[in-house]
């Protein structure tokens, strides 16, 4: 009679669950035993965070499974990209580490960090598969000769890698930095003897380059530290001063950061470059604190209509709270060292909410100013009657509701 092997007996039952979930197919569960090992060891992992209560998350459950069986088929290769969903309910401290608010929320992870933006496109299978295919494509464009890093649009910040071949582990780094940055940055990099005149023999050099500028800016700390090289790509590939439009705006509110804002007729590039030259000058410090953004002040007339202005106004300067909107007074004096960063101060401290309801704060401790009335008494001048500061806008362009079950902060 054959011996009872509680080994082998939980070996055949691993291999049992395994060969069913194959069959199964679908999103890979991913929990706090699998979690962080998957999003490190693959190149994308594209995550649905849902609630089973969650009846948008009942609609989009199908289609994702879908999705994940498609993109299975058609990028078997390990390590390459895997689709997920995460049980928010039960893993609640994963949904926490992403700041997840809302159900479903679909995030994209390059190389386990997360990407700033949102999927936002349709809500199908093909599409999905469409959009990591999308992802998936090479994000370094190959220098065929030097003359392509002279003719770089004037627009386009550009990181630039200069290497032997694909080989060296300093490309991986290079490539891995590309696959993140990709939507800010255009990535280019050239090999052997097609950039030889470009750096020494056997040293690889990464650069960037804004534009037209003659001068490039060479990455000079450990170019063997993907950490290194992502931080100071990071810097240059995403501006300080960036542009709000239509398409970005609902990203851009759920950095959770006021908006401090040039509204600027769309002709008018002067005045740009000096609300950049401004903040860049006086505000970096505050980039933890503040979104600087520029906006065409045709397209988002709305705005400009609460705070009493139109386009005659333009340029103007304003901050978006979420709660409030807070008009700069006087656009002229916008560029007086001192006074935006105070005017920034000011939405911190609630000086501007505080005024906004009751007028001026005191400049002195003087006593309350008095009135004659037609008695000939003497009494204190009232309170003004408190005013409402316009409303945000710009919170209104959220996520919407409709495709969201969205839950109150401390629900989570």
């Amino acid at each position: 009679m054959q011996k009872f092997n509680p080994v082998q007996m939980v070996l055949a039952f691993i291999l049992m669950v395994l060969q069913f979930t194959q069959i199964q197919g679908g999103a890979l569960q991913l929990d706090n035993s699998n979690f962080d090992n998957i999003i490190g060891n693959n190149e994308l992992v594209f995550i649905n965070f849902y609630a089973d209560w969650c009846r948008f998350s009942n609609i989009l459950a199908p289609t994702w499974d879908e999705a994940a069986d498609k993109i299975k088929e058609e990028f078997p290769d390990e390590g390459r990209v895997v689709i997920g969903k995460v049980d928010c309910d039960a893993q609640s401290s994963i949904a926490s580490r992403f700041h997840i608010t809302k159900y479903p929320t679909l995030k994209l992870l390059h190389n386990g960090q997360a990407s700033k933006r949102e999927y936002r496109g349709q809500r199908s299978a093909d599409a999905f598969a469409n959009f990591i295919k999308e992802q998936l494509t090479d994000p370094v464009k190959k220098i065929e000769n030097l003359d392509e890093i002279q003719n770089i649009e004037e627009t386009k910040r550009t990181v630039i890698g200069y290497f032997e071949n694909t080989e060296v582990p300093e490309y991986g780094i290079f490539r891995k930095v590309a696959i993140n940055l990709k939507d800010d940055c255009q990535f280019l990099a050239g090999f052997g003897e097609t950039v030889r005149s470009m750096h020494p023999p056997g040293e690889s050099i990464i650069a960037f380059k804004a534009g037209m500028s003659k001068e490039d800016d060479a990455f000079t700390g450990d170019i063997n530290s993907f950490d290194e090289v992502s931080i100071w790509a990071t810097e240059r590939c995403i501006p300080l001063v960036r542009e709000i439009t239509f398409q970005n705006a609902e990203e851009l509110t759920e950095e959770g950061l006021p908006f401090l804002i040039l509204f600027h007729n769309p002709e008018d590039t002067e005045s740009i470059k000096k609300f950049t030259a401004l903040v860049q000058q006086e505000l970096a410090d505050q980039k933890q604190n503040v979104n600087f953004l520029t906006a065409d002040g045709v397209q988002f007339a709305h705005p400009l209509h609460h705070l009493g202005k139109s386009k005659k106004d333009l340029p103007l300067i304003a901050i978006d709270s979420f709660r409030h909107m807070y008009l700069f007074p006087d656009y002229s004096q916008a560029y007086v060292p001192g006074k935006l960063k105070a005017f920034l101060a000011d939405l911190y401290s609630g000086k501007l909410h505080r005024e906004f309801h009751y007028g001026p704060d005191p400049e002195t401790t003087e006593e309350p100013a008095q009135i004659e009335d037609r008695s000939g008494d003497v009494n204190q001048a009232p309170k003004e009657r408190p005013t409402t500061p316009p409303e945000s806008t710009f919170k209104k362009l959220a996520p919407s509701k409709n495709r969201y079950t969205l839950l109150e902060r401390d629900e989570l």
